[in-house]
């Protein structure tokens, strides 16, 4: 189930489900580890009520339930309304951006005709530190709290009704021993009080209350998380000294001044085009952890389809994400991260597959043997673009201290490593994975990237009066750039290949219409988006890779892709990322407003694909604008910025 709300606060990453209910909760680190849905399986944290001797959880079909977030707030704002139990609950959460605390607050109305006596449940299921094993689940009477702990992470749990404690509660083990859970015992409306249980635990508490006919009562639920039994005490007396409802409007007010920082005039935009841009920023934000890296997506759901999730840094991603946030105003998260995968750096100047946000290298499919010969396991784009990106960031802030305590640490081995790492013969770079992890050999949107690394460490090279650098540096891209011009463009048919593979000396080339290839030749300068091959190139890419939908238009990653796509579709699935590409590349050639028209229509198409709470995925089907793969996708997110920032710079510009 693709998430309809991700909130947090770089330490505390939390993940809403369309149902409203709990499904991913990541500590400390925003992406590691989630303690919710992290293990094998699927957990949440249900949200349960019980009204003349009738039940339902959330996730049932009689309930009415709408996500939203709000678009300069960062919290939530969900709808949810039970005809058959007559109760209507409307909720806000919020992650505290200070302190790690998690709070709900919960307005439940009674839309009965009659007074009647009303129960609300909450229940957690936590697998801590992603395991099944270990944790203990206990009633705390210092605190009248539950209480989930396991090594170095504790879970309080609490819940007040006009300012009173629960009173009820119990906990239990799940998914073991035959058990569905503890959270059974509320389906009576009454809970059994066992204090302590460990193993697979889970907890449920109840609050009761009479409620007249049409009377709204507010219930005020929060989970504190720290690293022991006594932090999390100590943050529980924050929440009740502070009153959850003073939080709760510090915290709004936050992210209200925290996404007008710029101040930017989105007028020119229609009005969801402006929310998705300023919520993105939001999403962005939220899956920045406070150490600096940048998660791909927190839906922890891609655990049930695979053997992995996508709460790892791709460098590649990663880069994206802190352009987008530098654009938006936000040079701290940007500056946060190029420290942080600076530090990833292997000794030879290459980064590698992607890494946890903890810094510790991630899985990885790449074999570091191919064909009985030993072969980098690297995508060269990931290292490459870092400095072509960092580029970017300096001419926007110019902050050469910055600059250069990175040179050495990080520009210069780097790109030693890809003036090395290149063929004679071909001038091309050598072998490695694709940006799409699929294909081995040279692609043409990783030359490119590497070109756009070596133009950018001449750049600094010259910048910090390097000369001897500068002047390999510019060498070695020039001989790129030739190679990419001799070798993989097909001048005949007007295209650029996919990607070229070497075997005993011969180069073979893959013909496939790739976006990524249009993207790349322009997004790292190898040739100017004004190029007549570029033009051509372009026609092409839209004759071969846009799918007409029921929205407009949505661009494939390549043709004949079959990643996620339907049984019930004979076209790939459009991706974010890759129609946004096409919205950036319009613009760029744009010389009137009226040639912006396309563009717009391109970045309106993607904002019709966002859930009603705003998250876009990473692709969608092309006839349902179904979420498909991971959702959120922050690299998404990060396009769409980027692209609505290069328009409103155009239009501005153009008459």
């Amino acid at each position: 189930m693709a998430r309809a709300a991700t909130i947090g606060n770089g330490s505390v990453l939390v993940g809403i489900d369309s149902r409203g209910q709990v499904r991913d909760f990541y500590h400390p680190y925003a992406g590691h580890s989630n303690h919710v849905s992290g293990g094998s399986g699927s957990y949440w944290h249900r949200i349960g009520v019980w009204v003349d001797g009738q039940f339902a959880w959330l996730e049932e079909s009689s309930w009415d339930i709408s996500v939203k977030v709000h678009p300069k707030q960062m919290n939530t704002e969900i709808e949810a309304r039970n005809e058959r139990l007559g109760v209507k609950l409307h909720m806000r959460d919020i992650v505290h951006n200070e302190v790690n605390v998690f709070l709900r607050n919960v307005l439940v109305t009674n839309e009965g005709a009659a007074g009647r006596t009303i129960k609300i449940f909450f229940a957690q299921q936590f697998r801590i530190s992603e395991s099944r094993r270990g944790d203990t689940g206990m009633y705390d009477p210092r605190v009248n709290s539950l209480i989930h702990y396991k090594g170095h992470n504790t879970f309080l749990i609490h819940a007040t009704l006009g300012g009173k404690s629960f009173t009820d509660y119990s906990l239990g083990i799940f998914d073991i021993e035959g058990k569905d859970g503890t959270f059974r015992d509320a389906e009576d409306g009454d809970l059994q009080k066992n204090n302590i249980e460990h193993g697979s635990v889970d907890s449920v508490l109840g609050l009761t209350f009479q409620a007249d006919a049409g009377q709204t009562t507010e219930v005020n639920y929060w989970i504190a998380v720290g690293t022991n039994i006594e932090e999390v005490h100590g943050l529980h007396g924050y929440v009740i000294t502070e009153r959850p409802e003073r939080l709760r409007t510090s915290v709004e007010n936050y992210w209200r001044v925290w996404v007008d920082k710029e101040s930017r005039d989105l007028s020119v935009l229609p009005k969801p085009v402006q929310e998705l841009y300023r919520h993105s920023l939001h999403v962005i934000r939220v899956h920045a952890d406070k150490g600096g890296g940048i998660i791909a997506s927190s839906d922890s759901d891609m655990l049930n389809q695979g053997r992995d999730n996508y709460s790892y840094v791709w460098p590649r991603d990663g880069v994206v994400a802190a352009e987008a946030m530098s654009r938006g105003g936000y040079q701290d998260t940007a500056k946060r991260f190029y420290t942080f995968v600076a530090d990833l750096l292997e000794a030879d100047g290459y980064l590698m597959h992607k890494y946890r946000v903890d810094g510790v290298l991630g899985s990885s499919w790449h074999p570091w043997v191919r064909n009985g010969t030993m072969a980098l396991p690297i995508q060269e784009d990931e290292t490459a673009s870092i400095i072509h990106y960092l580029w970017r960031f300096y001419d926007r802030t110019h902050n050469i201290e910055f600059i250069e305590s990175l040179y050495n640490k990080f520009i210069e081995p780097a790109a030693e490593f890809l003036c090395e790492y290149i063929d004679h013969e071909t001038g091309l770079p050598l072998q490695s994975y694709d940006l799409w992890e699929e294909k081995y050999g040279t692609s043409t949107y990783t030359a490119a990237s590497v070109y756009g690394g070596l133009a950018a460490a001449a750049h600094f090279s010259s910048l910090l009066g390097k000369m001897r650098n500068q002047k390999t540096y510019e060498a070695a891209a020039a001989k790129v750039k030739a190679g990419i011009l001799k070798e993989l463009y097909l001048e005949d048919f007007g295209v650029f290949v996919k990607l070229a593979r070497s075997d005993e000396s011969e180069l073979f080339f893959d013909h496939t219409i790739d976006s990524s290839s249009l993207h790349g030749l322009v997004q790292f300068g190898v040739l100017d988006y004004t190029d007549p091959r570029i033009a051509t190139f372009a026609k092409i890419v839209d004759e071969k890779l846009c799918v007409q939908t029921e929205h407009g238009c949505g661009y494939v990653r390549y043709e004949g892709d079959q990643y996620y796509t339907a049984a019930d579709t004979n076209t790939p699935n459009p991706w974010l990322p890759c129609t946004l590409w096409r919205a950036q590349q319009i613009i760029a050639v744009a010389k009137s407003k009226q040639d912006l028209v396309a563009a717009l229509g391109l970045i309106e198409w993607a904002t019709t694909t966002a859930s009603p709470s705003g998250i876009l995925a990473e692709q969608v089907h092309p006839h349902t604008h179904e979420p498909l793969s991971a959702s959120p996708l922050v690299w998404s997110h990060a396009e769409y910025v980027i692209a609505v920032d290069e328009y409103l710079k155009k239009f501005k510009i153009l008459k």
